[in-house]
């Protein structure tokens, strides 16, 4: 795909200040142990105050480490090329490798900033500096430390919804720079990859609350398209199957190469080479 020039974060909104998290009853932190009970796909460690940064020599590399230290990113393509291998019998392709830690990493940062505003209507501030990869697992570390809000009054939606959208820009920005050279994509397919991954985490949501109906009219809300660097819309629809059930789904904007793992890996159900007529017979 042809990449358009991407616009910086600060052009989707004019971010609020956050607000600090300054006791361990802070909103964030029950936000955080809601979103990990919920959750089975995401295996999250949340730091209190007094707790130490997770450490490089246990494996730990932050956000801000794997966009700019060459050595981190190394260490976690390499956890990421075992941890396929070890699932699927061989190694993958390198640029398989990177757009699968790329989508794991940014689908986990969405949801993480997705999942306050979700479930309270409160949009964190994750700094990539405050999210860690633990290389060798996958696993997740996060520090929160505060979300965004006025000292008059709650943000309306369509705020909220323009902030969501600017703290995800804020947050992958640096991360999609970085793994552009070893995705061998453009900023737009990266760019494509950041939108699925935020609609997919708020779908993924809905569906752990067994509100999946909201969260898909809260995708295509924050997702209308038109909100560049993001380059398209969330664009559910609906599949209905022969025993009457009706099934909303959505074709992603790029692939994110789950086919390409393994031989017998299949593409996922809202993949671009995935025809309605497959999804329904796999549904």
């Amino acid at each position: 795909m042809i990449p358009g020039p991407p616009m910086p974060a600060a052009a989707l909104a004019a971010p609020m200040p956050p607000v600090p998290l300054t006791t361990p009853a802070s909103p964030l932190l029950a936000d955080y142990r809601r979103l990990s009970d919920l959750c089975p796909a995401l295996v999250l460690r949340v730091l209190g105050p007094a707790d130490p940064d997770p450490s490089a020599a246990d494996g730990w590399y932050s956000g801000a480490q794997l966009a700019c230290d060459d050595t981190a990113l190394a260490a976690a393509l390499a956890g990421e090329e075992a941890r396929i291998a070890d699932r699927h019998g061989r190694a993958a392709r390198p640029h398989v490798t990177a757009s699968r830690l790329l989508h794991h990493y940014v689908w986990s940062a969405c949801l993480l900033i997705a999942g306050p505003w979700h479930l309270a209507r409160r949009v964190p501030a994750v700094d990539p500096a405050d999210l860690w990869l633990h290389a060798p697992t996958g696993d997740l570390a996060l520090r929160p430390r505060g979300h965004v809000g006025r000292s008059g009054g709650p943000l309306g939606e369509d705020e909220l919804r323009a902030e969501l959208r600017a703290a995800v820009v804020a947050h992958a920005e640096p991360l999609v720079a970085a793994f552009a050279g070893p995705t061998r994509r453009r900023d737009r397919a990266l760019w494509g990859m950041v939108t699925d991954d935020l609609a997919s985490a708020i779908w993924y949501l809905g569906r752990m609350l067994d509100e999946e109906d909201a969260a898909v009219a809260a995708a295509g809300a924050v997702l209308p398209g038109g909100t560049l660097p993001l380059p398209g819309a969330a664009d559910f629809r609906r599949l209905h199957t022969p025993d009457g059930r009706c099934h909303p789904t959505r074709t992603r904007l790029g692939c994110c190469l789950y086919y390409a793992v393994a031989p017998d890996a299949v593409a996922c159900l809202t993949c671009p080479r995935t025809s309605d007529e497959e999804r329904m017979s796999r549904l």
